[in-house]
């Protein structure tokens, strides 16, 4: 069987799919599977080792310039490779419109959530069959029944199982994961460099944009065991995340592949609710804000609204909590 699986964007979602197709591999005998994500996730998509190829859609370029995309013949490459092949099922994982869109480009009886579980209902419309996976459990958890269902298989016997593995040990290290899109989701400088003060091992950072690695510069300094690596795509990030003795990560899409990995990882959750999107994997551990303004799903902090880097709700959350369950999880050395 052929199955085209979209499922586009963002890091975390990409990643919280891998389940399903662990799932679907196992029940499914000789299944090929493609993906359709977006160019910058498709490293990621290619990590499982049931996806045959990516298919790369360059959305947020065409949205950025659609006329030089279209005439640069963008568009056309997408479309044409959608459609190569037939397929024996085309799965939209997403539920967006964008993502039906994608998925009605290609050849093959389409599956979907339906009205009523989808993030935007009419995307619905565009699938020949729906299921009906309300969003009240993890979206790893609902991605495995939507395969399940559109595929025919049952799932009480089967553990779920990301399909990657951590890397062999070597010397270990620990990885913070500092950067984020929120500011209300970031915690304090000095909670991170208490943190690497604690740690007997070399801890690595990493850095995007000129914002994460002043911050990144500011944790290392005056610490000798703290390493700035330099920047790098998620080719690289990949082997790093999946080679640590340990991460400590806010709510960000490489803490989800740390998670994925099976790497003992610590999430800091502030503003945002974990409890549908959190971390996903055989060896996590959230720490949550406590106060009852929490989680308030905001960009901005109606508390402290002047705050750039650690809320009140994350600040709560002292470097010897963090450290206490990274020993939990046996990672703490």
């Amino acid at each position: 069987m052929k199955l085209l699986l979209v499922k586009l964007s963002s890091l975390g979602d990409v990643v919280h799919t891998f389940p399903a197709l662990t799932d679907a591999a196992a029940r499914v005998p000789g299944l090929t599977v493609d993906w359709a994500v977006e160019e910058a996730f498709a490293p990621v998509a290619r990590l499982h080792p049931a996806v045959r190829r990516t298919i790369t859609v360059p959305l947020r370029r065409l949205s950025r310039r659609p006329l030089a995309a279209l005439s640069g013949g963008e568009a056309m490459r997408v479309r044409s490779a959608l459609a190569a092949e037939p397929y024996d099922l085309v799965i939209d994982g997403q539920g967006l419109m964008k993502s039906a869109a994608v998925a009605a480009l290609a050849r093959g009886p389409r599956h979907g959530f339906d009205r009523a579980s989808a993030r935007e209902g009419l995307a619905s419309l565009l699938y020949g069959t729906r299921h009906h996976v309300p969003e009240v459990e993890h979206m790893a958890v609902r991605l495995r029944k939507l395969f399940a269902a559109a595929l025919g298989y049952g799932l009480d016997d089967l553990p779920a199982d990301t399909g990657l593995r951590p890397a062999p040990g070597g010397v270990p290290y620990l990885v913070f994961l500092h950067g984020t899109t929120w500011p209300t989701k970031t915690w304090t400088l000095d909670g991170w460099r208490a943190l690497a003060a604690l740690a007997g091992v070399e801890v690595r950072l990493f850095a995007h944009g000129a914002e994460e690695r002043a911050r990144a510069e500011a944790i290392a300094a005056g610490q000798d065991n703290v390493r700035l690596l330099p920047p790098q795509g998620l080719e690289g990030l990949a082997p790093e995340i999946a080679g640590a003795a340990g991460v400590v990560t806010v709510d960000t899409g490489l803490g989800h592949l740390a998670a994925a990995y099976g790497v003992p990882t610590v999430g800091l959750y502030g503003p945002t609710n974990s409890v549908l999107t959190g971390l996903f994997g055989p060896c996590v551990t959230e720490l949550k804000a406590r106060r009852d303004c929490a989680p308030c799903e905001k960009a901005r902090c109606r508390i402290a609204p002047e705050t750039i880097e650690g809320p009140p709700c994350l600040s709560d959350i002292s470097a010897a909590e963090v450290w206490q369950a990274l020993g939990r999880l046996g990672a703490a050395t």
